[in-house]
C-alpha cells in the first residue's frame, strides 16, 4: 500500500484524535460546529480511502483486468497486497454501513414513537407540552416534516425545578430546537458508526452541543450560575425520581397517551440532563471561554489536509490504472476495446 493511500487514513485519524482537544479552547457553539464538520470530513476521507483500496484490489482480478485492459502484473508490482487489502477494506465498509443503518433506524424509531405519543397531547402554551409523570423529565422533541418541534416537560420536573431555574431549563431545550442540534448529533453518531475511530470525537461533539444549549439558557436568564443550579436540580431530581420506576421501556407519562423517549434511547430527544452533567456544571461555574485563533486554524489545516490527501490518493489511483492500461497495450499490441 503506497503512501498516497496511507495519507487519507493517517490524516483522518489525526483529525479524529486532535479535534476534540483543539475544540476545548473554543466557545461551545464554535466547538460543536467544528467537531461536526471535522467528523464529516474525517469519515469521508477515511471511507474514500477504503473505496480506493477496494477498487485497486478488484482491478487485480484477472477477469476484471482483462475486461478493462489493465496489466495485472503492473498493478500487482505496485500494490502487492491489493486483493487482500481490498477484502479487508470491503468488510470494513460493509460493517460501517450496517452500523450506520442501525443508528439511523434506532434514532428514527425513537423520534417516530415519541411523536405518535405526543401528537394527541394538548400544548400547554406555545411550544411547551406538559405530561403527567412523577419522574422528572425535560427534553426537546425535534420537528418532523410539517410538525413543529416541542419542549416536553413532566410534572415531576416542574416540581423539582421552579422559577428562574425552570426558565433556564426551558431556554436550554428551546436552544436545541432553534439550532437544530438533533442534526448535529445525528451526523456525529453516523460518523462514529461508520468509523469507530471517531467515537471520542462524537462524544465530545455531543458534550459541545449540550454546552451550547447551556450557554443559550444562561444568556436567556442572564446568570450562568442559575443555569448550573437548574442542571444540578434536574439531574438530582431525575436520579431520585427514577428510582424504583416500573417503566424500564416506557416513556414519561403513566397514563395514555404517554410522551417521551423510550428508556435506553434518550439521545435523539435531547434531554436536559444529557451528557456529563458534572462537567457541564463545572464549565458553567468557571469563567466563560473565548475561542482562540490557533486551535481554530489547526483544525482548519487538518480538515484541509484530509480533503487534499484524499484528492491526491484519487489522482494517484487514476494514474496507476492509466499506466496499467498503457503497459497492457504494450504487452498485448493487438488488444483493443472490441
Amino acid at each position: 500500500m503506497g503512501p498516497s493511500f496511507l495519507a487519507p487514513l493517517v490524516v483522518s485519524s489525526a483529525l479524529a484524535v486532535a479535534a476534540p482537544r483543539l475544540t476545548r479552547s473554543m466557545v461551545p457553539a464554535s466547538a460543536a460546529r467544528v467537531l461536526a464538520a471535522a467528523g464529516v470530513v474525517a469519515v469521508t476521507s477515511w471511507l474514500g480511502a477504503l473505496v480506493l483500496l477496494v477498487f485497486t484490489g478488484l482491478g487485480q482480478i484477472r477477469a476484471v483486468a482483462d475486461a478493462e485492459l489493465w496489466s495485472v502484473w503492473y498493478l500487482h508490482s505496485q500494490e502487492p497486497f491489493g486483493l487482500l487489502l481490498a477484502t479487508l477494506c470491503g468488510l470494513a465498509l460493509l460493517a460501517g454501513a450496517v452500523r450506520a443503518a442501525q443508528v439511523a433506524r434506532r434514532r428514527g424509531g425513537v423520534l417516530l414513537q415519541a411523536w405518535r405519543r405526543c401528537r394527541a397531547l394538548p400544548r400547554s402554551g406555545g411550544d411547551l407540552t406538559v405530561v403527567e409523570d412523577p419522574v422528572p423529565e425535560a427534553f426537546a422533541l425535534p420537528g418532523l416534516l410539517r410538525l413543529p418541534g416541542r419542549v416536553v416537560v413532566s410534572t415531576g420536573m416542574l416540581n423539582a425545578v421552579e422559577g428562574v431555574e425552570l426558565a433556564a431549563l426551558l431556554a436550554h431545550e428551546r436552544a436545541h430546537l432553534r439550532h437544530r442540534h438533533h442534526v448535529f448529533l445525528l451526523a456525529l453518531q453516523l460518523c462514529a458508526a461508520a468509523c469507530p475511530l471517531l467515537g471520542p470525537l462524537a462524544r465530545e461533539g455531543g458534550y459541545a452541543v449540550e454546552r451550547w444549549a447551556d450557554e443559550e439558557g444562561a444568556r436567556e436568564v442572564g446568570d450562568r450560575t442559575v443555569m448550573a443550579r437548574a442542571l444540578g436540580r434536574a439531574a438530582l431530581g431525575r436520579k431520585s425520581g427514577g428510582r424504583g420506576g416500573s417503566r424500564p421501556d416506557g416513556p414519561p407519562g403513566a397514563g395514555p397517551p404517554a410522551a417521551g423517549p423510550p428508556r435506553g434511547h434518550p439521545e435523539p430527544l435531547l434531554p436536559a440532563t444529557g451528557g456529563p452533567v458534572p462537567r457541564r456544571i463545572r464549565a458553567l461555574l468557571a469563567p466563560p471561554t473565548a475561542t482562540r485563533l490557533t486551535p481554530l486554524l489547526a483544525a482548519a489545516l487538518l480538515v484541509a489536509s484530509c480533503w487534499t490527501s484524499l484528492g491526491f490518493a484519487a489522482s494517484s489511483t487514476h494514474d496507476l490504472f492509466h499506466t496499467a492500461k498503457q503497459v497492457y497495450v504494450l504487452r498485448h499490441p493487438t488488444a483493443g476495446p472490441g
